[in-house]
């Protein structure tokens, strides 16, 4: 029996299973500007869109789950899971046809058949001691992902979800990075031939924004001026992630340069705030009035700059 809750997340971004990272990247960065819950305030539709959205983005944008994704279909999160435990095996030759188990456990368990002596009626096996050992599975540590908003990030939440039977409610400190582990003692997996149960490593993935970046450590965003603020200077409204301030863009600034908002940026560890980075973007416009064509004409006639004037001998 299949199960009913298998998302395609090539569908949902739009592309093709053999879309590029570039064409994957691309759709992702449409999508989330037109559903991102900032633009489309109170749309509840609009934010279950871009939850689902990152999701796919969060998966199809890293290799390595890409591929358990593409390979085991609707149950790649248990083939990570069971990856997780220890177990390794290479299952290439056995076939991507999922539909016919009722659980990723009774694939595993016919899959272990071929390395494990024991004795097999209807879909329960029982295994010899002498081919099954259960420590071959390894440790009891778990490692889960949990997925956040970029404004939760750098403002800290709590979240609470459910480990087998229990609930557990999990601080998510402020200015967290992505990618970032946190250790939960004693809530991992209960080992019955230790009798100890392990821990939770929980990694943290930060939501993409539709105008922050990470850059290494840096919180980074592109901002676009015309030619003549950038030749003239203008004071510009940008937004931060602490709201939106004003910034001076000197004349002359030029395009790829960093223009740097003290204090703007991401919390850190100990809650003071880092610098932004603002990245230049000169963007000419596209399509020009006739007075503004009859100025841009005049402003090159009389122009005695010459930007190229080194290339000369």
């Amino acid at each position: 029996m299949a199960r009913t809750d298998f998302k395609d997340y090539y569908e949902i971004l739009g592309v093709s299973k053999n879309a590029t990272d570039a064409e994957i990247r691309q759709a992702f960065r449409r999508l989330a500007r037109k559903y991102h819950p900032d633009l489309n305030p109170g749309d509840k539709e609009a934010e279950a869109r871009f939850k689902e959205i990152n999701e796919a983005h969060e998966v199809l944008s890293d290799p390595e789950k890409r591929r358990k994704y593409d390979q085991f279909g609707q149950y790649w999160q248990q083939a990570s899971a069971a990856g997780a435990g220890g177990f390794n095996v290479n299952i290439g030759d056995f076939g991507a046809d999922f539909s016919q188990f009722s659980s990723f456990e009774d694939f595993i368990n016919e899959l272990l058949g071929r390395f494990a002596t024991g004795t097999t009626t209807g879909r329960t096996r029982t295994w010899s001691s002498a081919g099954f050992d259960p420590s071959a599975f390894g440790g009891t540590d778990v490692d889960a992902e949990v997925q956040i908003s970029f404004q939760e990030a750098f403002q800290g939440c709590q979240k609470t979800f459910k480990i087998g039977d229990e609930q557990v409610t999990v601080t998510i400190p402020a200015g967290i990075k992505p990618g970032t582990k946190l250790r939960l003692r004693g809530k991992g997996q209960y080992n019955p031939y230790t009798q100890q149960r392990g821990d939770l490593y929980l990694t943290v993935q930060v939501a993409p924004h539709p105008l922050f970046r990470f850059e290494e450590d840096q919180l980074v965003i592109d901002l676009p001026i015309t030619p003549d603020e950038a030749a003239l200077g203008a004071q510009v409204t940008i937004p931060t992630p602490s709201g939106n301030v004003v910034l001076n863009v000197p004349p002359g600034t030029r395009s790829g340069q960093l223009l740097r908002l003290r204090g703007k940026g991401w919390r850190s560890s100990g809650g003071s705030a880092g610098d932004l980075l603002a990245k230049v973007q000169i963007v000419p416009p596209k399509s020009l009035s006739a007075q503004e064509k009859e100025l841009y004409e005049k402003l090159r006639s009389l122009r005695t700059f010459n930007p190229r004037a080194h290339w000369l001998v």
